[in-house]
């Protein structure tokens, strides 16, 4: 398994030498080996928009690919990008449907049952966000911070209106 893994590490690693020397082939072969991978981290960010906001990831691998210098940090950098795209994608629409979504969570019945992704789709797009990339993705305030493009102690204030938040909907759900 081992021998398998050092080839593919070879592989995406030639494979990023040449898109980055321009070869399209290359870059094609490389966006789709990492297209799992970036659909599954869009996933719990961007919900329902995320095959939107793996479409934004992927096109800012395309675009970006060239700054990358340390080809050993291929994934954590695709992570980043990735993280990073999910979050705009999500408060851009977050933005066109906030009038909606108020409506809709006024609206909500206290007395259904509901699960932990009902409550999380109760809380504001921000809250969400952090705790997904704490629980999900286990983060620290300080990553964050970066993929988030925050300051640390904005990022802990609400992470702690986000914990907060959540623990009041969840004990709302059966009130």
């Amino acid at each position: 398994m081992s021998h398998q893994n050092d080839q593919v590490v070879s592989d995406v690693t030639t494979l990023l030498k040449r898109a980055q020397s321009g070869d399209e082939r290359a870059m094609d072969d490389l966006l789709l080996h990492v297209t799992p991978f970036v659909r599954r981290l869009c996933q719990p960010i961007a919900q329902t928009h995320s095959a939107d906001a793996a479409q934004e990831a992927l096109l800012a691998i395309y675009r970006g690919i060239h700054s990358l210098r340390e080809p050993s940090a291929f994934y954590s950098w695709v992570r980043a990008v990735t993280t990073r795209e999910a979050v705009r994608t999500s408060k851009r629409v977050a933005q066109r449907a906030t009038d909606e979504l108020s409506e809709t969570h006024h609206s909500a019945d206290p007395f259904v049952s509901v699960d932990v992704s009902d409550v999380m789709d109760r809380l504001p797009d921000y809250h969400r966000e952090v705790l997904t990339l704490r629980a999900y993705y286990g983060m620290d305030e300080q990553e964050m911070a970066t993929i988030l493009e925050l300051p640390v102690g904005t990022v802990r204030s609400r992470l702690f209106r986000a914990r907060r938040n959540f623990q009041n909907a969840w004990h709302q759900r059966s009130a």
